[in-house]
């Protein structure tokens, strides 16, 4: 009997301890970016994504108190893993739109971006009307898609998609298609480094600015909020601007 009290008297002890708390170890947060997007992101030589969004969410992170690991995600299913809760996060140059705000939640903007046209140096074109009866390279599932079906159909062949925007650039020096629409951190970053090609880029004033936003599922106020903080706080204290002038010494487009 007395071994019995004993071992009662334990787990009496034992019980009365509270249970660990659900944020007594620190949640990691799963991020989903498409790293073939330099200077934004894109993977070196060590399988690690680097550039300017992952400095962004990292900087973010560090700010709102969270840690965030990061995973190389093809843009073209980045929203099913975001909806089916393989990842938390994503970041990776997604242009905030009426559409998209159905099904994820942003946060405020980070980055301004635009859309630019890479074109070989003889080409005539001077527009993106000029591009009506041309073949036109763009990442599949980006507003560069969008834009390029809204001029030439939204069923036309001449709209070539590729996983990625380096894939539609060697369609475009290899003559597949006659240009490329995408984003200008995204065009220039690729023309200033591959001057080899003999591209040249043409805006356009018809191309409406765009805003980047960071995306949570759908409802998932409380993470958007920690996010937003410490997006508001790399704003304030100058961190957002020593990373964008890192990557984007000439955002000038031309």
């Amino acid at each position: 009997m007395a071994l019995v009290c004993v071992a009662l008297a334990a787990c009496g002890k034992n019980g009365s301890k509270p249970a660990p708390s659900a944020n007594s170890a620190q949640t990691e947060y799963v991020v989903g970016t498409d790293a073939a997007y330099a200077p934004f992101s894109s993977m070196n030589e060590q399988k690690e994504a680097v550039g300017y969004e992952i400095d962004i969410i990292n900087a973010v992170a560090d700010h709102a108190g969270i840690k965030v690991k990061i995973v190389n995600t093809p843009f073209d299913g980045i929203f099913n893993a975001l909806n089916q809760g393989d990842r938390d996060i994503l970041i990776s140059s997604i242009t905030i739109t009426d559409l998209r705000k159905q099904t994820v939640d942003f946060t405020e903007p980070y980055f301004e971006a635009n859309q630019l046209i890479a074109v070989p140096n003889d080409s005539k074109v001077e527009s993106f009307a000029d591009l009506k009866n041309l073949k036109i390279g763009v990442q599949s599932a980006t507003t560069g898609d969008e834009l390029s079906q809204k001029l030439v159909g939204k069923n036309s062949p001449n709209v070539k998609r590729f996983e990625s925007m380096p894939l539609a650039f060697q369609e475009l020096d290899g003559g597949g298609v006659d240009a490329v629409v995408g984003d200008n951190g995204v065009v220039v970053n690729y023309t200033r480094n591959n001057g080899n090609k003999n591209f040249k880029i043409i805006s356009d004033p018809s191309f409406p600015k765009e805003y980047y936003g960071i995306a949570v599922k759908k409802g998932n106020t409380e993470l958007l909020a920690k996010l937003n903080k410490g997006l508001a706080d790399i704003k304030a204290d100058g961190t957002a601007d020593k990373i964008y002038a890192k990557y984007f010494s000439d955002v000038s487009n031309k």
